[in-house]
């Protein structure tokens, strides 16, 4: 069973639209996102798989992005600048035969920074990217330890098992579903959520994405199983959950 958050704590889903390919246009789309979090309070802030360049696989290869990139140093200094912890989706290398990886990059409020790639993929993206290689790793902010995951990792209940006995207190999740998958893929999330102790945040993409019309309602469920909040369909905005005093509320915000 993972630990209990007893701090308070501010995290939320960016859900938003990306333009494809265009890194510059979509990291000035993440920067709007973070300061309009920041003035919700949030210092945990999640945005959906491949955020930077939407879900487009055929261009993965030539968007990769790792951390130090020039084009990302406004997140990065930002997210410094707020004390917040970001996460943003991209393509990063792979380790096998040079083919890029599914990743979400963290930037951290102390200027660190660290990638997670996506360990099960859906079928066919394998033609473009490879999977990251398996295992949990915690982050902590605020004291908070957490685990992240992409997309088709959620439809593996070991993935979000071993994060819980890792000790994660958090489970979050950038994704792209659609209005087909969203009923099993949310049902999953709630069920790690009940199971296992954890809070579980779904962060989705706000519009379509890679030929997918996302479904949007972005949503967090507290420890437990209870929906605290969710996103009522697409379009950007932000879905914030906080803790406080041991118990968790949330809201919805238009950005």
């Amino acid at each position: 069973m993972s630990g209990r958050v007893d701090t308070d704590l501010v995290v939320a889903a960016a859900q938003m639209g990306a333009v494809p390919g265009d890194i510059v246009a979509n990291v000035d789309t993440h920067l709007t996102f973070m300061k309009a979090a920041a003035e919700l309070g949030v210092n945990l802030l999640v945005f959906p798989e491949l955020s930077l360049t939407g879900y487009e696989l055929p261009l993965a290869k030539a968007c990769v992005l790792q951390p130090e990139d020039e084009r990302l140093a406004p997140i990065r200094d930002l997210a410094r600048q707020l004390g917040m912890a970001v996460s943003v989706g991209a393509p990063v290398g792979g380790s096998v035969g040079g083919m890029p990886a599914i990743g979400a990059i963290i930037f951290f409020a102390d200027g660190s920074s660290c990638i997670y790639r996506k360990q099960h993929l859906h079928l066919g993206e394998d033609q473009y990217v490879v999977p990251g290689e398996p295992g949990c790793r915690l982050h902590v902010h605020n004291g908070v330890p957490w685990a992240h995951a992409i997309c088709a990792d959620t439809s593996h209940r070991a993935h979000a098992a071993s994060a819980a006995a890792h000790g994660a207190s958090l489970y979050l999740a950038g994704v792209l579903v659609s209005e087909a998958g969203y009923a099993a893929d949310a049902g999953n999330l709630q069920q790690y959520a009940a199971e296992l102790g954890m809070g579980v945040l779904m962060a989705n993409h706000g519009a379509p994405s890679g030929g997918y019309q996302s479904a949007g309602r972005s949503a967090f469920w507290a420890p437990g199983g209870r929906q605290v909040v969710a996103a009522p369909g697409a379009g950007n905005a932000l879905v914030v959950a906080t803790l406080r005093a041991g118990a968790w509320q949330g809201a919805c915000h238009a950005v």
